[in-house]
C-alpha cells in the first residue's frame, strides 16, 4: 500500500538548522515561529473556529530525514546518549516513517501577502519544515494527569546561560530588528543541546549555530553556556 502526503503549509522558525532545536515543544515557550499556509489550503473556510483554541497539533515530517536510514534502538538524549531503546518507545526524528507531533501556542491567524499564516508560539521545529495536518489540541483529553513518562518523566534539568561583554553589544545593537533574541539564546541554550556524551566532564569544544540571520557562538563555563559571540551571516 501506497500513501501519498501533501503538505498544507510550512514553518518559518529562527531554528536555521537541527542543532539546538529545541527537543520537545514548549522548551523555548516565548520564541515564535509563522506557518505559512499553502494553497489551497490558505483559505480562510479551512479554518473556521480554530482561533478559539489556545493551543494545536502540529503534524510535521522530519524532512531532514527524508531517505536516510533509521534502526530498531535509538539512544535517547535524556538517557545520556549511551542507553538503547525502541525506536517506537522514543521520539527520535529517525523512525520509518519521519512524521513528527507537536503541541504549540496558537497566537492568531492573520492575512499576509494575499496568503493566510498561524502565528505560533513553542514551537521547536526547523524553519522549512513542511506540516502535513493541524488538530485543535483538547485539554479534557490531550493532557492525562496520571500518565507515566518513563525516562522522560520530568522536564529536563537547565543550565544557566551568560553573555560576553562583546555578546552584550551585539544584543543591544540587534535589539531593534530582534527584541526577543536575549530570551530566545536563553531558553535555547538552557536546555544545553550539546551532544549527550559531551554532558559531563570538562567540556573546552566551541559550539556554533545559526538562529534567525545570525550566528551565535557559545561554550561551556563550568556548568554554565557562555555565549561569546553573535553575528550576522
Amino acid at each position: 500500500m501506497e500513501i501519498n502526503l501533501k503538505p498544507i503549509g510550512v514553518i518559518h522558525s529562527p531554528y536555521k538548522e537541527k542543532f539546538a532545536v529545541p527537543r520537545q515543544a514548549g522548551l523555548a515557550p516565548s520564541v515564535e515561529a509563522e506557518l505559512e499556509l499553502l494553497s489551497p489550503y490558505n483559505q480562510e473556510e479551512f479554518f473556521h473556529g480554530l482561533e478559539d483554541f489556545s493551543h494545536i497539533w502540529l503534524i510535521f515530517l522530519f524532512h531532514q530525514n527524508l531517505g536516510r536510514n533509521w534502526h530498531p534502538t535509538v539512544r535517547p538524549p535524556r538517557l545520556g546518549g549511551n542507553k538503547r531503546v525502541g525506536v517506537f518507545a522514543s521520539r527520535s526524528p529517525f523512525r520509518p516513517n519521519p512524521i513528527g507531533l507537536s503541541a504549540v501556542e496558537l497566537i492568531e491567524i492573520f492575512h499576509k501577502n494575499s496568503g493566510l499564516v498561524l502565528r505560533l508560539r513553542g514551537a521547536d521545529l526547523v524553519d522549512g519544515t513542511p506540516i502535513i495536518d493541524i488538530k485543535p489540541y483538547l485539554p479534557y483529553s490531550d493532557a492525562l494527569s496520571d500518565a507515566k513518562g518513563a525516562f522522560a518523566k520530568t522536564e529536563p534539568v537547565l543550565i544557566n546561560v551568560k553573555f560576553s561583554p562583546e555578546a552584550e553589544i551585539e544584543l543591544q545593537r540587534l535589539r531593534p530588528t530582534h527584541p526577543q533574541l536575549r530570551k530566545t539564546i536563553i531558553e535555547m541554550l538552557a536546555q544545553d543541546p550539546r551532544p549527550a556524551y559531551r554532558g559531563k566532564g570538562i567540556d573546552t569544544r566551541s559550539y556554533g549555530v545559526r538562529i534567525y540571520d545570525l550566528n551565535l557562538n557559545w561554550k561551556m563555563d563550568g556548568e554554565t553556556a557562555l555565549v561569546s559571540a553573535i553575528s550576522p551571516i
